[in-house]
This record gives C-alpha cells, structure tokens and sequence, in this order.
C-alpha cells in the first residue's frame, strides 16, 4: 500500500514480499555500524522482522517504517518512516539507506514527506529523531530538515548515550 509520493519516490508499507531487501539492508555496513546488528541471517528472519516491526507498527500506531523506491527503478533503495518508541516521548523519524543509494538526496527527499505526512495527516506538534554522534550524514540530513538537537538520551540502560534531535510545528 502506498503512503506517499515525491517527485521522484514512493513510499509504502513493507510486507513479506520485501524480505530479501530487509535482509540485505539490515546487514548493510551502515546499518550495522550506526544502527546496531538485528540478528537477521536470512529470509525467514527478515519476514519475522517485517512482521513484528514495521507491519505491527501499522497496526498499533498507524504508521511505522516504510519502503522507499525511486519512481523510475523497481529496486527498493531504503527505508523511511514514524517510529513510537516506548523509550521516548515523542514519535520519531527513522531512516537508513543502503550504502550505494546515500548522497543521492532520497533521505531529505523521503523525510521531508515523512514529517510533512507527520504534521498535517497524523496532526502531531512534534518529532524527534536519535542518531549516533559520529552518524554525520544522518545528522546533516536531520538538520537539512529542521531539526535541532536538544540533548543527550539512552534507549534502555544498558544502550550508550545518542543524540535527539527535534523539531516542533
């Protein structure tokens, strides 16, 4: 299902059918140095991932992370959405990309829709975003956005300190 259109993207739900992209995403050099190892080795896994993340997110919340792909190709190149963190106040904005597919614009492009969606279809008044200090390009994308940061926060006690960054409407 789509959620959302850009100039050049659409973003929609993930299903099982996006499996062997999460796979390949979720072990992706990037996602495993600033977003931390999820345990999935294979198909099985990352349609498990699918369903108990983003799909039960859908379900609970009405959002939660959503496939991005550019309107001329039928590769998937990242993922973009609305987190509700239990951890947090907030909803926050998530985005990865994978690595060949960075520096090409498509997260400004697909978390500016995100928030805009965000604010005027979910009416919140705020949005934060966490991020490792040493994730440089995730940061220049969230202050391209508008975001600024606030302060230092853990998401579970064992977890190392990052940054949120926020932005109210």
């Amino acid at each position: 299902m789509n959620v959302l259109e850009t100039p050049r993207l659409i973003l929609r739900q993930l299903d099982a059918g996006d499996a062997a992209f999460i796979l390949e995403l979720l072990n992706d050099p990037t996602w495993l140095q600033f977003i931390g190892d999820r345990g999935v080795r294979n198909l099985d896994d990352a349609r498990a991932y699918i369903q108990n993340g983003p799909a039960a997110s859908y379900a609970k919340h009405g959002f939660g992370l959503w496939l991005v792909q550019p309107k001329a190709e039928e590769e998937p190149v990242g993922i973009c959405g609305l987190l509700k963190r239990e951890t947090l106040e907030d909803v926050d904005l998530g985005f990865a990309f994978l690595q060949r597919f960075q520096g090409k614009g498509y997260g400004v492009e697909s978390a500016t829709a995100t928030l805009e969606y965000g604010r005027d279809r979910l009416g919140l008044k705020r949005i934060v975003a966490v991020t490792q200090s040493g994730n440089a390009g995730s940061i220049r994308v969230l202050e391209k956005l508008g975001l600024r940061f606030e302060k230092m926060v853990q998401l579970s006690p064992s977890a190392p300190p990052i940054r949120l960054l926020a932005t109210n409407f």
